[in-house]
């Protein structure tokens, strides 16, 4: 039952659902399409991943102080992770996106080439998932959903 009252744990999970959640909206409002799958799916805005890892940091700061050993390793994973989100794992979606336009335009090619047999278009082409990492101003502001989050579920767990 400890486990339900680690408040960094349970500000860190609210953190990512929240973040997960609040996707549909943002994209709704800039695209004007509903798109539930942003719930299950890596990148977009905000960063669920910035938003777990500031939320688990600034639990940390709260329950143990900003000089606790507990915070600096809280600290120092959240900046990896928030690095990553923006370096590795874009350069991978980008490069997924690349990918992907290469298989469309050999399809295209060899379609015009030849009769394609017919064959179901799913064993045509597979996707290379594209969205995998954040645009900075994705981490930013993940990063302040899980700070600003936390410091909510904490003034009201004060109460």
């Amino acid at each position: 039952m400890e486990t339900f009252l680690n408040f960094p744990l349970l500000a860190s999970l609210a953190a990512i659902f929240f973040a997960q959640f609040v996707k549909v909206p943002i994209t709704y409002i800039a695209t004007r399409k509903i798109d539930w799958s942003l719930i299950t799916s890596t990148g977009g805005m905000p960063s669920s991943h910035s938003a777990a890892v500031t939320a688990l940091a600034t639990g940390v700061a709260l329950d143990n102080g900003l000089a606790s050993s507990l915070f600096a390793i809280s600290a120092v994973f959240a900046i990896i992770t928030m690095f990553d989100a923006t370096g590795v794992r874009r350069h991978a979606g980008e490069q997924a996106t690349v990918l992907n336009k290469l298989v469309t335009d050999f399809n295209t090619f060899v379609g015009e080439a030849k009769n394609w047999p017919k064959q179901e278009e799913q064993k045509k082409q597979e996707k290379l998932k594209e969205l995998l990492g954040h645009q900075p101003i994705e981490v930013f502001f993940g990063g302040l959903t899980g700070i600003l989050l936390t410091l909510f579920l904490h003034y009201l767990i004060i109460l």
